[in-house]
């Protein structure tokens, strides 16, 4: 009989549709393989065309080349420039567009997946979010900072080269504010960090987790929203990705790198969208909030019913995702 689930920490039911659940290696991907080459002279993030991303804001070097670029959007969603006001006419409420929007193109090499780069190259990617994390948040127009991959076509970009971007945003998304205020909600009523309970209950029961680390646990949601969505989370609380050190940059590359190589292997290489989930540096002592890192491969489509209901149909069952993952062989 299928089973509805309540993701605790979105606030989301899932339908973990039983009788139409596929097998984990039903969702691999059926598509011509593609060659990329290293280089493509027409691509705007390739080494030689840096003067198609003008306005360089930081890079990483190494032996007198470029490995990692941190550029402004060519297309933002928002202006640089500008004053940030606040209008309201009756029932019109208005946010002067002003904001942060950059690009991170992750490596000089035109055809290198984060599933199958070094972990210690992911890690200078991972230590770039943590800049440009801070100080986007030094801005005063600013009031939420996202760092985000989209990775393929259906997960929203167009150009192949492998890139992240960060978004500093002068409000605060709904859906953001929805989630603190269900976790101060669980805070008051038990006195616990809604994420740190949602690691021991992982823990404690094990089917759902994929592997874990000195410092972080990967594993998929009780109630996932759709198949092979994996979670990444910190074993120590904290609110906000801003503290993250050194040595669990290090742990994060790992995990991360590790889990997207067995979907990558697992899955045929599906398109994915990643998303770091945090408070703000000024709310970095919130006992009631717990950042994490977000991971959604693109293996089915939503549709009419998700759209109407604001539910999701999960054709897979987690714990048999999640041994699946266990088992894929990666080359890390």
């Amino acid at each position: 009989m299928p089973e509805l689930r309540l993701n605790l920490i979105t606030r989301e039911w899932v339908i973990i549709a039983t009788e139409r659940a596929k097998r984990p290696d039903e969702f691999r991907q059926k598509r011509d393989k593609k060659y990329l080459p290293d280089h493509d002279k027409s691509c705007p993030f390739c080494p030689g065309n840096e003067d198609k991303t003008p306005g360089e804001i930081m890079k990483v070097s190494s032996d007198g080349s470029w490995k990692i670029r941190v550029t402004p959007n060519k297309f933002s969603a928002l202006s640089f420039e500008g004053e940030r006001k606040r209008i309201n006419e009756g029932l019109k409420h208005l946010v002067t567009g002003v904001g942060k929007h950059e690009v991170i193109i992750e490596s000089a090499l035109h055809n290198t997946p984060t599933a199958l780069m070094p972990a210690e190259d992911v890690a200078d990617i991972l230590r770039i979010y943590k800049n440009r994390f801070l100080d986007i948040y030094n801005d005063p127009r600013i009031e939420h900072v996202i760092i985000f991959k989209n990775n393929g076509e259906k997960a929203g970009t167009s150009i192949e080269h492998p890139h992240s971007q960060i978004v500093g945003t002068p409000v605060t998304p709904m859906q953001v504010r929805d989630r603190i205020d269900e976790t101060t909600r669980y805070f008051d009523n038990t006195g616990e960090c809604l994420m740190c309970a949602t690691v021991k209950s992982e823990f404690a029961e094990g089917r759902r987790i994929i592997f874990d680390t000195n410092h972080f646990v990967t594993f998929i949601p009780y109630a996932a929203l759709s198949p092979f969505h994996t979670w990444i989370f910190p074993k120590k609380h904290n609110a906000s990705f801003g503290d993250i050190s050194d040595e669990e940059i290090a742990d994060l590359a790992y995990n991360l790198k590790t889990v997207l190589s067995k979907i990558y292997h697992g899955l045929d290489n599906p398109d994915y969208n990643y998303v770091i989930r945090s408070e703000s540096p000024k709310e970095s002592g919130s006992e009631y909030f717990h950042w994490y890192l977000s991971i959604v491969p693109r293996v089915i489509q939503t549709a009419g019913f998700e759209l109407g209901s604001g539910m999701y149909i999960n054709t897979s069952l987690p714990e048999e995702i999640a041994e699946f993952l266990r088992k894929v062989k990666t080359d890390s």
